[in-house]
């Protein structure tokens, strides 16, 4: 049985745990690909133009004869309109709530894309394969005391997150916040900043002075154990993501029966 340290508040090695069977499932990239694919296209919603757009005019045309184009025009008047070549004119293909993005996993093959996703983080190759930064001296995967659940201070957890040795990613996340291309920048997303460190702790600390502590930090997120799933565990698609459990949480993830 692997077994990994376990660190403490003070950033030093208080012990050691087994790690989970669930980190020891191979690696499948594919599978996890498809499930974060299908979860994406599951959460976009039906659009399309209103029923009628383009077309709410009182128009006729002049008919042949004139040296102009038999198109549609104003009532009464010169402008071209409703065709889909002209100015004003309604849209060739627009597209169509009607249309269904939704995408069918199986069970089983959602099972596998999370427990996958959940041992690539175990994984040093897969965790830098992704972009993320950490000392070579660090175990994985992570894991720290449940005393972590009792920090209450921004500054107290990335002091932790320097002295374990993973400092470096939430600098990489701070430095690489970056203005959003396109539209974005207008719909109230104007920054893009990338994703750091997944901090896991039992479904029993959901109050804990953590939550609270960590949401400052550019990049860093915090989920429960019941909440995991291979989107936030692997974001786009891309296995490896740099995570540090707490020990009740391990221990939680050993009672996994699928």
């Amino acid at each position: 049985m692997a077994t990994t340290n376990v660190y403490s508040v003070s950033g030093a090695v208080a012990g050691t745990v087994e790690v989970p069977d669930v980190f020891a499932t191979p690696y499948r990239p594919d599978v996890i690909k498809k499930a974060v694919l299908a979860a994406a296209a599951n959460k976009r919603q039906p659009y399309g133009p209103a029923k009628g757009a383009g077309m709410r005019h009182s128009v006729s045309t002049w008919g042949k004869g004139r040296g102009v184009a038999r198109v549609q025009r104003v009532h009464d008047g010169r402008k071209a309109t409703e065709s889909p070549n002209n100015v004003s004119g309604r849209r060739a293909h627009p597209p169509v709530p009607e249309k269904i993005w939704a995408q069918k996993v199986n069970k089983k093959e959602l099972r596998l894309a999370r427990k996958s996703a959940i041992a690539a983080t175990g994984r040093s190759e897969c965790v830098k394969a992704r972009g993320h930064k950490f000392d070579d001296a660090v175990t994985f995967p992570i894991v720290v005391e449940d005393a972590v659940n009792d920090i209450k201070a921004t500054s107290e957890v990335i002091e932790l997150f320097e002295k374990i040795g993973i400092g470096y990613d939430l600098d990489r996340a701070k430095n690489g916040r970056k203005i959003r291309a396109g539209r974005g920048k207008m719909r109230n997303r104007k920054y893009r900043t990338p994703v750091s460190v997944l901090v896991v702790v039992d479904d029993e600390d959901r109050t804990a002075p953590i939550f609270k502590s960590v949401s400052n930090i550019p990049g860093v997120t915090i989920e429960e154990v019941k909440t995991l799933n291979a989107s936030i565990l692997a974001p786009g698609g891309d296995a490896g993501r740099l995570t540090v459990y707490t020990k009740s949480a391990i221990d939680a993830i050993r009672g996994w029966s699928e």
